[in-house]
């Protein structure tokens, strides 16, 4: 192994502004989340009644459910738009505007009228916007991502990228928060007060965004020309096995999360197993919890390298799925916060930890952004239709259905843990290593 295949990850040292960058995509990646996961709670727990009535309270949740998965199917359109401009102008201008996006689409929902007030026009408008949402948040992913592992040094890339990553947990902890608050407020007001004041968060991250500089590695692939024309059609063609072993990989993760959390949800609700405010606290328990663990998963993967923690925790979930069930059905609050705790620290935390680092290293820095944009968001659509599908899976055979498709999805993502490549393996550490000692340390560092 020699340092040359290295050099494309960024300046060995990383740059000046490694910090300043990773907590710039922090921000951004901590509001979009807001945004976009807010959508998922407001679905579980309001959204049948508002923009669906009429019908039973599943069909309700279906609905909401089917407008949620709009939004999913909506990511890969963003990512191949946000892939493709981040090869070819670079990878800031596509930060700022997804965010932009992104804010506006959320504040408009907080705005919208009911079925009550419009009739059909109501979902109509729901959906609309939820697409806008879906294309930027698509967009988002790469950009802040490759922004945080390009300008970070060789051998703390996990510690970095994993401060983007838990932007995760804390835009959910933040979301879950303001609707723990809002929970008691009256009517509408419940579900429109969380999504307008995501425009504060807005203003701030627009700000902090703003200053980051554009991605070294950006910088060095344009200085020699090597900016590709079409690098979506390129990475394709040349590097599809990848695609499709992230697509696997990612599955596992956000399809996972889909059952366990965002259904899990509705299914509490729904079996009346537990209040909105004790499943919202819950909720919050996880996701603070989930900060940290994100960040140490993350840094776990820069000491035994990107693989390991994919393989052990996929066989843990295929394990968890039925437990998983069984302690949230006694009905008890500490079992559920031990569940859902567990859920997201283990099962979807330790995957995410490893996707910063591992996606980005599986594609040469041209078409960096186009692929690992298309595997991470491709996924999505999976995930977008699976608290729907798990909805069927319940009225036709009970908890065990939703149960089962977790464990699946577990397997897939074992299977191409199993499959792809370990991009820092012991051989790649050693090479990191040496060139950090050699290499003379910049005085900012």
């Amino acid at each position: 192994m020699t340092t040359e295949s290295l050099a494309m990850r960024g300046p060995v040292h990383g740059s000046a502004d490694v910090k300043r960058v990773a907590y710039g995509s922090s921000a951004g990646a901590i509001i979009e989340a807001y945004d976009f996961i807010g959508f998922g709670t407001a679905a579980a727990l309001y959204f049948g009644k508002a923009f669906f009535p009429g019908g039973d309270e599943v069909t309700g949740v279906l609905l909401s459910f089917a407008t949620l998965g709009v939004g999913f199917v909506a990511r890969p359109l963003g990512g191949i738009l946000g892939g493709h401009l981040g090869d070819k102008i670079g990878r800031k201008p596509v930060l700022v505007a997804s965010l932009i996006v992104m804010g506006l689409a959320t504040f408009v929902i907080g705005l919208l009228p009911t079925y009550a007030a419009v009739g059909a026009l109501a979902p109509t408008l729901l959906v609309i916007v939820r697409i806008i949402q879906g294309l930027a948040y698509g967009a988002e992913w790469g950009g802040a991502i490759l922004m945080t592992y390009e300008h970070a040094p060789w051998s703390a890339k996990g510690a970095y990228t994993g401060l983007v990553q838990a932007g995760f947990p804390v835009g959910l902890l933040l979301a879950n928060l303001v609707f723990l608050a809002s929970v008691h407020l009256p009517g509408d007001w419940a579900w429109r007060v969380p999504f307008l004041a995501s425009a504060i968060l807005v203003i701030v991250g627009l700000i902090i965004r703003s200053k980051v500089p554009e991605s070294p590695v950006f910088e060095d692939v344009k200085a020699s020309g090597d900016i590709v024309k079409n690098p979506i059609v390129e990475v394709v063609r040349n590097d599809w096995r990848n695609i499709v072993r992230g697509i696997g990989l990612r599955i596992a993760e956000t399809a996972g999360y889909a059952v366990a959390i965002t259904y899990m949800i509705s299914y509490l609700h729904t079996a009346k197993l537990a209040s909105s405010a004790n499943t919202i606290l819950a909720l919050c328990i996880a996701s603070f919890l989930g900060i940290f663990a994100t960040v140490a998963w993350a840094r776990l993967t820069d000491k035994i390298g990107r693989k390991p923690p994919y393989v052990w925790v996929c066989i843990f979930n295929a394990l968890w799925a039925i437990p998983m069930f069984l302690l949230v059905n006694t009905g008890l609050v500490f079992a559920i916060v031990v569940t859902l705790t567990i859920s997201y620290v283990v099962s979807q935390n330790a995957l995410a930890g490893s996707q910063g680092t591992w996606f980005p290293e599986l594609f040469q820095a041209k078409t960096r952004s186009s692929g690992a944009s298309l595997a991470y968001q491709i996924s999505a659509m999976i995930s977008g239709v699976t608290p729907f599908l798990t909805t069927l899976l319940f009225i036709r055979f009970g908890w065990i259905g939703p149960a089962l498709l977790f464990a699946a999805y577990a397997l897939l993502g074992l299977w191409a843990a199993l499959v792809t490549p370990e991009t820092w393996g012991r051989a790649e550490r050693d090479a990191a290593r040496h060139a950090t000692e050699t290499t003379e340390r910049p005085a900012w560092a």
